[in-house]
């Protein structure tokens, strides 16, 4: 009985740190937490109402997919991108995704590519819901899912990297403009012109939604960012 209660406590205790790091997901995403700022995980851990080891916890978690940098004896410095990190961050991801989309339209079965259909849905479904977590997410999927049938496993992951470091945040005030409903849905026309086995006409709808995708994080950043205020795990929020 005493492993089992051990067991239920530790499960209980991953699923809260799962909570929170969704939670301060969402607070980067929304720009609620700004990049080069400090929080310290007490601090945290106040404005959700928990203690400060799942926030610790939580935040170790974004350390290691780079949206956070520990600071000996303060907390946790949010990452910063530059304009020029961004620009190079889209220029390695077009060399490599826009030709390896041109080879996968030549070698994918229409199979293949058609089991990725629901993903491209569930992002048009996710920004039309205005769930960005589940955006961003969903959008993940669909692209290392697309550059997975080359069969390349390093080149997923070296995309997976450069996408965790370009990462988008800022995007409330884009969602509410209904500007991400029209990048969503291009990933419906991409797919339909690789499996059409146009190669050439998928790679430049490869390259125009690269370069959208730039823009939209670009004006993302520039979008005005209410004060922060207190928050509950889930996503509301208190005066």
């Amino acid at each position: 009985m005493g492993d089992l209660k051990q067991t239920s406590l530790i499960t209980a205790q991953e699923r809260l740190r799962d909570q929170v790091a969704h939670a301060l997901r969402a607070a980067l995403i929304a720009g609620e937490l700004r990049p080069g700022q400090v929080y310290s995980a007490p601090g945290l851990a106040a404005e959700y109402g928990v203690s400060a080891t799942p926030v610790r916890e939580a935040m170790l978690d974004l350390a290691r997919e780079g949206l956070v940098e520990p600071v000996r004896n303060k907390g946790f410095r949010i990452t910063e991108v530059s304009e020029r990190d961004l620009d190079q961050y889209t220029e390695l991801r077009a060399m490599i995704e826009v030709p390896t989309i041109g080879r996968v339209t030549q070698i994918a079965s229409k199979e293949a590519l058609e089991a990725l259909r629901p993903v491209a849905e569930e992002i048009v479904t996710s920004a039309r819901n205005h769930d960005l977590i589940g955006y961003l997410e969903a959008d993940r999927r669909f692209h290392l899912g697309l550059l997975a049938l080359a069969g390349n496993e390093r080149l997923v992951e070296t995309v997976g990297d450069l996408r965790k470091r370009s990462r988008l945040y800022g995007l409330t005030g884009l969602d509410e403009a209904g500007l991400l409903v029209a990048s969503a849905e291009e990933h419906h026309e991409l797919l339909d012109l690789m499996l059409a086995g146009d190669a050439p006409a998928a790679e430049e709808c490869m390259r125009r939604h690269l370069g959208h995708v730039r823009s939209l994080w670009a004006q993302g950043r520039d979008e005005p960012v209410e004060p922060r205020t207190k928050r509950k795990l889930g996503g509301s929020r208190t005066a």
